[in-house]
């Protein structure tokens, strides 16, 4: 049997490499999820609140045409490394000249690998880019664990081009979790890197608001101190206006007794002639 021989003209088909697992995932599934489990005390692993998916919008005006509906789904595949889709109006709207099935924008939602790795990009790569940053607002929880985020610019992300862009646009990046809570939903996205500002953080107290609180309290409680003894000093300066009224008002009280009693006899009496009267009539 001969051997096979290869023909060396023919080159051999390069062979695609795997990409690399996300980071983020990894150091979730290694690090984060133990000790989420460990701060909450599920009673198992599935309990653990997880990344479902992450939505990005990026809306546009029909008075600029169908070139910036292009540029705009250009613009957030590059971002999202997936085609975006068109979203149309559902219903009509007079106020903002909208037309029902009008494109109002575009959107794509991430999940897996591409969900990871985005989150990875926007909190390393991209958030430092935003200028003046001090962290996002810990208070846009909807109130079931997911959380919205509104974009400015699209150039912090390093795959948008600063010089072939039309127009600087702005996105909304909503990240959607299985967490119950807003509380549970922070402590994920914390831990995954989420650059949060300190105020107004789900579960923390709020000094400033309880501090304001006290204050009112404070004065509220001296204004009605301050009431109070002001009202001792008049009774002290002139004690006898305070005791006359009361002693008149006594009297006025003694003094509706015998009306009401006078009042009483008199119905008594006019009863009793009525009857008298009504007798003499019978014998008639």
């Amino acid at each position: 049997m001969e051997a096979a021989t290869q023909d060396p003209t023919t080159e051999a088909e390069p062979t695609r490499q795997a990409a690399p697992p996300p980071r983020v995932r990894d150091r979730y599934r290694d690090e984060i999820a133990p000790a989420l489990l460990e701060k909450f005390g599920y009673s198992t692993p599935m309990e653990v609140p997880r990344l479902q998916k992450i939505t990005l919008n990026m809306g546009i005006s029909e008075s600029k045409g169908s070139a910036a509906l292009d540029a705009a789904g250009d613009q957030l595949a590059l971002i999202a490394g997936q085609r975006p889709s068109v979203r149309r109006a559902r219903k009509s709207i007079a106020s903002f000249k909208i037309r029902e099935g009008m494109p109002v924008g575009v959107a794509v939602t991430l999940r897996k690998a591409r969900m990871w790795e985005f989150f990875d990009r926007l909190t390393s790569i991209a958030t430092p880019r935003i200028r003046d940053f001090r962290g996002f607002n810990p208070r846009s929880f909807d109130g079931r664990g997911n959380y919205s985020v509104g974009i400015r610019e699209q150039i912090i992300f390093p795959e948008i081009d600063y010089d072939s862009i039309d127009e600087v646009r702005g996105l909304d990046v909503t990240i959607t979790t299985s967490a119950a809570t807003d509380e549970e939903a922070f402590e994920l996205l914390l831990a995954l890197g989420m650059p949060y500002s300190q105020d107004g953080r789900p579960g923390a107290v709020d000094t400033e608001a309880e501090a304001e609180e006290e204050r009112r309290r404070s004065e509220a409680r001296e204004r009605a101190e301050a009431e109070a003894a002001a009202l001792e000093q008049l009774k002290d300066e002139n004690p006898e206006a305070y005791a006359k009224r009361v002693k008149a008002d006594e009297g006025d009280a003694e003094g509706d007794e015998p009306e009401g009693e006078a009042t009483d006899e008199g119905s008594q009496d006019a009863s009793g002639s009525a009857d008298s009267d009504s007798e003499t009539e019978g014998q008639d």
